[in-house]
């Protein structure tokens, strides 16, 4: 069984344990106001330990900064207490939005329902702060991208200038969080 709870600073090392390797077979673009699917063979692996961009040295420095500005860290831990997934949650991205900032569930624990308990979370997080939107820069993956559309998400009209140009080929979507 797997449970979610909040983390704090103290523990966000334990990034180091999540899996993150994927096969990615497709991959978006967004071109011209639309999405376009790319086939791709592209074969993801673990999170280097240090390094820049995805490597758990740099993804831990960004969760830090986060909690440091006041966001939450939630994590969902199997029955032997290891990390499978964890949301990041930004508090006032802008006004009256908040941002996911990061969402993964280890390979091997992904498909059970785990990344939609972790946003369930996030957004009861996000509206008790009084956030109406919930903005997320995604992966451009089949997998990132499907599963954000299947819980409301569609594509940002505004797209986040700063979040743009750390990820330009990433794919910026909103969820509405009114009831």
């Amino acid at each position: 069984m797997v449970t979610i709870r909040s983390m704090d600073r103290s523990e966000v090392a334990r990034i180091e344990e999540i899996d993150r390797s994927e096969h990615v077979t497709t991959n978006y673009v967004f071109d011209h106001g639309e999405l376009r699917a790319e086939s791709v063979d592209w074969r993801v692996p673990r999170w280097p330990p240090t390094g820049d961009g995805f490597s758990v040295e740099h993804i831990t420095a960004g969760v830090v900064t986060v909690l440091e500005s006041g966001g939450t860290m939630l994590g969902a831990f199997d029955e032997t207490d290891a990390l499978v997934g964890f949301a990041v949650l930004r508090y006032g991205l802008a006004e009256q939005m908040a941002q996911l900032d990061a969402l993964f569930v280890s390979n091997g624990y992904r498909r059970r329902g785990i990344a939609t308990r972790l946003l369930t979370r996030v957004v009861d997080l996000a509206r008790a702060d009084a956030a109406d939107w919930l903005y997320v820069s995604a992966t451009p993956s089949e997998s990132a991208v499907g599963f954000y559309m299947s819980q409301g998400f569609h594509l940002a009209e505004e797209v986040n200038h700063a979040l743009h140009l750390l990820e330009p080929e990433d794919i910026h979507l909103v969820r509405s969080l009114a009831d």
